[in-house]
């Protein structure tokens, strides 16, 4: 059985302190037994305005805060999943890495950006390519990756239980707002109970973000949660739980429509 954390903290603009912080959230959840960690978005750079001063932080994928990633992962045995600002060729992106001691397995660079609720993603992040299935095998479990706003368009979680996903994870930085801390529990449950999967939804602490992260079994069942404080979700990925889930509620056997 894989124990999974969900990370909840609030990072700042220092990318020095980030990564030192995010190493010491790392330590502390493989200490609680923890082999899949999930940190939020944007864990190597975060601020009140980010088209403002993320582009001067990106980082590339070989940069200091990845290095750090696999540095803990490879200590630990785990496979560590977080957000960054990547720096591309031309522009930056919303990515989310996923280490292990083998370097990176997987980097998705976010589709769905946020242009929603007074925010504009867009005007300074270059958005990944929708054909993305980012899937990860780790611990005999496959992993697949979204972030954040992705919670909103229930296709682009089918779409990675399609591509062999059992477990979902969903590093975020969900705004704060009227009734948004509702809307990232309800869809994160939804997401879990409609594609009969395990999320692991790490979000980042206020004062920026709503907080909240939790880990919901295939039943939609939470089994572990934060209020609004900093601090880390632990609980067990069962697979039996899944394959119980889904002789008793076959929804994905039964559907009539496909994602293309």
């Amino acid at each position: 059985m894989l124990l999974a954390a969900a990370v909840q903290w609030a990072p700042g603009e220092d990318a020095g302190e980030n990564r030192a912080a995010a190493a010491r959230w790392i330590d502390l959840a493989a200490a609680r037994g923890a082999r899949l960690i999930v940190l939020p978005e944007y864990s190597q750079h975060c601020s009140k305005d980010l088209a403002a001063t993320a582009p001067a932080a990106a980082e590339a994928l070989d940069g200091p805060f990845v290095t750090m990633l696999r540095e803990r992962a490879t200590t630990h045995g785990a496979l560590v999943v977080a957000g960054l600002v990547e720096r591309l060729e031309a522009g930056v992106a919303n990515t989310v890495v996923a280490v292990d001691a083998s370097g990176i397995r997987e980097a998705y660079r976010k589709v769905h950006l946020y242009d929603a609720f007074g925010s504009r993603e867009s005007d300074w992040l270059t958005a990944g390519d929708p054909a993305q299935t980012p899937v990860v095998e780790a611990f005999g479990t496959r992993i697949g990756i979204q972030t954040c706003y992705d919670l909103r368009f229930p296709e682009t979680t089918r779409r990675l239980v399609d591509a062999g996903a059992d477990v979902v994870v969903v590093p975020a930085e969900w705004v704060r707002g009227p009734q948004k801390e509702r809307h990232w529990t309800t869809l994160v449950t939804a997401r879990a109970i409609e594609s009969t999967v395990h999320v692991v939804a790490a979000d980042q602490a206020p004062p920026l973000a709503a907080g909240c992260s939790l880990i919901v079994d295939p039943m939609g069942i939470p089994l572990a949660a934060l209020g609004d404080e900093e601090g880390i979700a632990v609980a067990p990925i069962d697979p039996a739980a899944t394959e119980r889930t889904r002789a008793r509620n076959p929804s994905l056997a039964n559907r009539r429509y496909r994602i293309g």
